[in-house]
Protein backbone atom coordinates (compact mmCIF):
# COMPACT_ATOMS: atom_id res chain seq x y z
CA UNK A 1 0.00 0.00 0.00
CA UNK A 2 1.54 3.24 -1.47
CA UNK A 3 0.99 6.82 0.64
CA UNK A 4 -1.67 7.63 -1.71
CA UNK A 5 -3.66 4.83 -1.21
CA UNK A 6 -3.02 4.67 2.51
CA UNK A 7 -4.03 8.01 2.72
CA UNK A 8 -7.75 7.64 1.36
CA UNK A 9 -8.32 4.53 3.39
CA UNK A 10 -7.02 6.17 6.81
CA UNK A 11 -9.33 9.64 6.14
CA UNK A 12 -12.47 8.41 4.80
CA UNK A 13 -12.22 6.19 8.54
CA UNK A 14 -11.27 9.47 10.37
CA UNK A 15 -14.37 11.13 9.20
CA UNK A 16 -16.64 8.74 9.92
CA UNK A 17 -15.12 8.91 13.28
CA UNK A 18 -15.41 13.11 12.57
CA UNK A 19 -11.77 13.29 13.59
CA UNK A 20 -9.76 15.59 11.61
CA UNK A 21 -6.40 14.76 10.50
CA UNK A 22 -4.27 16.72 8.70
CA UNK A 23 -1.17 15.64 6.18
CA UNK A 24 1.80 15.29 8.30
CA UNK A 25 -0.74 13.22 10.67
CA UNK A 26 -1.19 11.01 7.34
CA UNK A 27 2.22 10.39 7.24
CA UNK A 28 3.03 9.83 10.51
CA UNK A 29 0.69 6.91 10.34
CA UNK A 30 2.00 5.55 7.07
CA UNK A 31 6.05 5.67 8.93
CA UNK A 32 4.30 3.98 11.90
CA UNK A 33 2.65 1.24 9.67
CA UNK A 34 6.42 0.62 8.34
CA UNK A 35 7.83 0.35 11.26
CA UNK A 36 5.44 -1.66 13.24
CA UNK A 37 5.67 -4.29 9.35
CA UNK A 38 9.40 -4.11 9.61
CA UNK A 39 9.83 -4.46 13.10
CA UNK A 40 7.26 -7.21 13.67
CA UNK A 41 9.95 -9.43 11.43
CA UNK A 42 12.35 -9.29 14.27
CA UNK A 43 9.99 -9.07 17.67
CA UNK A 44 6.46 -9.97 18.07
CA UNK A 45 4.77 -6.85 18.33
CA UNK A 46 1.38 -7.58 16.23
CA UNK A 47 -0.22 -10.42 14.80
CA UNK A 48 -2.22 -8.10 12.48
CA UNK A 49 0.10 -7.72 9.06
CA UNK A 50 -2.75 -6.55 6.53
CA UNK A 51 -2.07 -3.05 6.05
CA UNK A 52 -6.06 -2.38 5.78
CA UNK A 53 -6.49 -4.13 9.10
CA UNK A 54 -3.47 -2.04 10.70
CA UNK A 55 -5.39 0.99 9.78
CA UNK A 56 -8.86 -0.42 11.36
CA UNK A 57 -7.82 -2.80 13.65
CA UNK A 58 -4.67 -0.35 15.76
CA UNK A 59 -4.88 3.09 14.17
CA UNK A 60 -8.38 3.73 14.15
CA UNK A 61 -9.30 1.00 16.79
CA UNK A 62 -6.63 3.46 19.13
CA UNK A 63 -8.13 7.21 18.26
CA UNK A 64 -11.98 6.33 19.14
CA UNK A 65 -11.25 7.00 22.35
CA UNK A 66 -9.86 10.55 22.03
CA UNK A 67 -13.16 12.14 22.25
CA UNK A 68 -12.72 11.18 26.26
CA UNK A 69 -9.10 12.90 26.62
CA UNK A 70 -8.40 16.95 26.20
CA UNK A 71 -5.39 17.80 25.23
CA UNK A 72 -4.22 19.28 28.80
CA UNK A 73 -4.79 15.71 30.02
CA UNK A 74 -1.11 13.90 31.42
CA UNK A 75 -1.82 10.33 29.94
CA UNK A 76 -0.10 6.67 30.53
CA UNK A 77 -0.57 4.39 28.63
CA UNK A 78 -0.63 1.20 30.55
CA UNK A 79 0.82 -1.76 28.45
CA UNK A 80 1.21 -0.22 25.43
CA UNK A 81 3.13 -3.24 23.71
CA UNK A 82 3.52 -1.57 19.55
CA UNK A 83 2.28 1.60 20.93
CA UNK A 84 -1.61 1.25 20.93
CA UNK A 85 -3.46 3.50 21.75
CA UNK A 86 -0.87 6.00 22.60
CA UNK A 87 1.23 6.59 20.02
CA UNK A 88 -2.15 7.03 17.60
CA UNK A 89 -3.16 9.57 20.69
CA UNK A 90 -0.40 11.57 20.63
CA UNK A 91 -0.52 11.97 16.44
CA UNK A 92 -3.68 13.26 16.45
CA UNK A 93 -3.33 15.67 19.48
CA UNK A 94 0.24 15.89 20.67
CA UNK A 95 -1.25 14.73 24.10
CA UNK A 96 1.14 14.27 27.21
CA UNK A 97 1.66 10.80 26.73
CA UNK A 98 3.66 7.78 28.79
CA UNK A 99 3.83 5.19 27.58
CA UNK A 100 4.73 2.15 30.10
CA UNK A 101 5.67 -1.63 29.33
CA UNK A 102 7.27 -3.90 30.86
CA UNK A 103 9.49 -5.47 27.63
CA UNK A 104 12.46 -3.87 26.89
CA UNK A 105 12.42 -4.92 22.93
CA UNK A 106 9.21 -2.83 22.61
CA UNK A 107 10.49 -0.29 24.30
CA UNK A 108 13.48 0.51 21.54
CA UNK A 109 10.36 0.21 19.28
CA UNK A 110 8.36 2.82 20.39
CA UNK A 111 11.63 5.29 21.09
CA UNK A 112 12.91 4.78 17.13
CA UNK A 113 9.13 5.29 16.37
CA UNK A 114 8.89 8.67 18.22
CA UNK A 115 12.61 9.67 16.94
CA UNK A 116 11.45 8.54 13.32
CA UNK A 117 7.85 10.42 13.59
CA UNK A 118 9.75 13.56 15.42
CA UNK A 119 7.31 13.35 18.22
CA UNK A 120 6.64 15.56 21.29
CA UNK A 121 4.65 15.27 24.48
CA UNK A 122 5.64 11.52 24.51
CA UNK A 123 7.99 8.91 26.03
CA UNK A 124 8.85 5.67 26.34
CA UNK A 125 9.43 4.03 30.28
CA UNK A 126 10.05 0.16 30.91
CA UNK A 127 9.17 -0.97 33.94
CA UNK A 128 6.09 -3.59 35.09
CA UNK A 129 3.37 -1.06 36.13
CA UNK A 130 3.33 -2.36 39.82
CA UNK A 131 6.87 -1.05 40.11
CA UNK A 132 6.19 2.02 38.27
CA UNK A 133 2.61 3.10 40.58
CA UNK A 134 5.68 2.85 43.62
CA UNK A 135 6.67 6.65 42.09
CA UNK A 136 4.54 7.82 40.08
CA UNK A 137 0.76 7.23 42.67
CA UNK A 138 -1.87 9.70 41.53
CA UNK A 139 0.42 11.46 38.75
CA UNK A 140 -1.97 11.01 35.65
CA UNK A 141 -4.93 12.80 34.71
CA UNK A 142 -6.08 9.43 32.55
CA UNK A 143 -4.95 5.91 32.00
CA UNK A 144 -5.51 4.06 29.06
CA UNK A 145 -4.91 -0.06 28.23
CA UNK A 146 -6.08 -1.86 25.48
CA UNK A 147 -6.09 -5.66 25.13
CA UNK A 148 -4.09 -5.69 28.42
CA UNK A 149 -5.85 -8.10 30.94
CA UNK A 150 -9.20 -8.76 32.74
CA UNK A 151 -11.19 -5.30 33.83
CA UNK A 152 -10.66 -6.50 37.94
CA UNK A 153 -6.62 -6.83 37.14
CA UNK A 154 -6.60 -4.11 34.91
CA UNK A 155 -8.27 -1.53 37.59
CA UNK A 156 -5.38 -2.85 40.02
CA UNK A 157 -2.96 -1.51 37.38
CA UNK A 158 -4.81 1.67 36.69
CA UNK A 159 -6.32 3.44 39.26
CA UNK A 160 -3.57 3.77 41.71
CA UNK A 161 -1.93 6.11 38.78
CA UNK A 162 -4.73 8.17 38.12
CA UNK A 163 -5.48 11.21 40.27
CA UNK A 164 -9.10 11.89 42.20
CA UNK A 165 -11.18 13.11 39.59
CA UNK A 166 -8.93 11.50 37.08
CA UNK A 167 -10.30 8.47 34.85
CA UNK A 168 -9.36 5.42 33.58
CA UNK A 169 -10.21 4.53 29.68
CA UNK A 170 -10.38 0.41 29.49
CA UNK A 171 -11.08 -0.98 25.75
CA UNK A 172 -12.57 -3.97 25.66
CA UNK A 173 -14.27 -5.85 23.13
CA UNK A 174 -17.55 -7.21 22.58
CA UNK A 175 -19.00 -9.59 26.29
CA UNK A 176 -18.16 -7.44 29.24
CA UNK A 177 -20.76 -8.37 31.25
CA UNK A 178 -19.01 -10.61 33.27
CA UNK A 179 -16.26 -8.49 33.66
CA UNK A 180 -18.63 -5.92 34.83
CA UNK A 181 -19.47 -7.66 37.69
CA UNK A 182 -16.63 -9.48 38.38
CA UNK A 183 -14.70 -5.55 38.57
CA UNK A 184 -17.28 -4.65 41.55
CA UNK A 185 -15.48 -5.57 44.17
CA UNK A 186 -12.16 -3.94 42.92
CA UNK A 187 -13.95 -1.06 42.31
CA UNK A 188 -15.04 -0.08 45.61
CA UNK A 189 -11.74 -1.08 47.13
CA UNK A 190 -9.56 0.98 44.77
CA UNK A 191 -11.40 4.11 44.62
CA UNK A 192 -13.27 3.93 41.03
CA UNK A 193 -16.81 3.85 39.69
CA UNK A 194 -17.89 3.66 36.39
CA UNK A 195 -19.26 7.14 34.52
CA UNK A 196 -19.85 5.05 31.30
CA UNK A 197 -19.73 2.54 28.63
CA UNK A 198 -20.33 3.07 24.93
CA UNK A 199 -20.54 0.61 22.74
CA UNK A 200 -19.22 1.31 19.44
CA UNK A 201 -18.62 -0.51 15.69
CA UNK A 202 -15.51 0.40 14.02
CA UNK A 203 -16.15 2.12 10.80
CA UNK A 204 -16.65 0.11 7.58
CA UNK A 205 -17.21 -3.23 9.73
CA UNK A 206 -19.08 -5.41 11.94
CA UNK A 207 -16.24 -5.14 15.04
CA UNK A 208 -18.41 -4.04 17.83
CA UNK A 209 -16.15 -2.71 21.02
CA UNK A 210 -17.08 -1.64 23.96
CA UNK A 211 -15.37 1.46 26.15
CA UNK A 212 -15.63 1.41 29.82
CA UNK A 213 -14.79 5.10 31.22
CA UNK A 214 -13.55 4.53 35.39
CA UNK A 215 -13.89 7.87 37.38
CA UNK A 216 -11.49 7.52 40.66
CA UNK A 217 -13.43 9.51 43.36
CA UNK A 218 -11.36 8.68 46.22
CA UNK A 219 -7.43 7.69 46.54
CA UNK A 220 -6.31 4.55 46.03
CA UNK A 221 -5.24 2.47 49.70
CA UNK A 222 -1.21 2.44 49.28
CA UNK A 223 -1.08 -1.46 49.70
CA UNK A 224 -2.24 -1.35 45.30
CA UNK A 225 -1.13 -2.35 43.10
CA UNK A 226 0.07 -5.55 45.20
CA UNK A 227 3.90 -6.91 44.20
CA UNK A 228 4.45 -7.88 40.34
CA UNK A 229 2.04 -10.79 39.32
CA UNK A 230 -0.25 -10.96 41.98
CA UNK A 231 -3.26 -8.92 40.70
CA UNK A 232 -3.21 -11.47 37.56
CA UNK A 233 -3.11 -14.80 39.91
CA UNK A 234 -5.60 -13.45 42.88
CA UNK A 235 -7.35 -10.31 41.37
CA UNK A 236 -9.54 -8.63 44.01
Amino acid sequence: MDLKEFSIEMKRKMNLLNIEIDEKGIKNFYEYKELLLEWNEKINLTAITDEKEIILKHFIDSVCISKYIDMSHNVIDVGTGAGFPGIPLNIINDNNITLLDSLNKRIKFLEEVISKLELINIKATHSRVEDFARNNREKFDIATSRAVASLNVLLEYQLPLVKVGGKCICMKGPNIEEELENSKKALSILGGEIELIEKIILPESDIERNIIVIKKIRSTPDKYPRKSGTAAKEPI
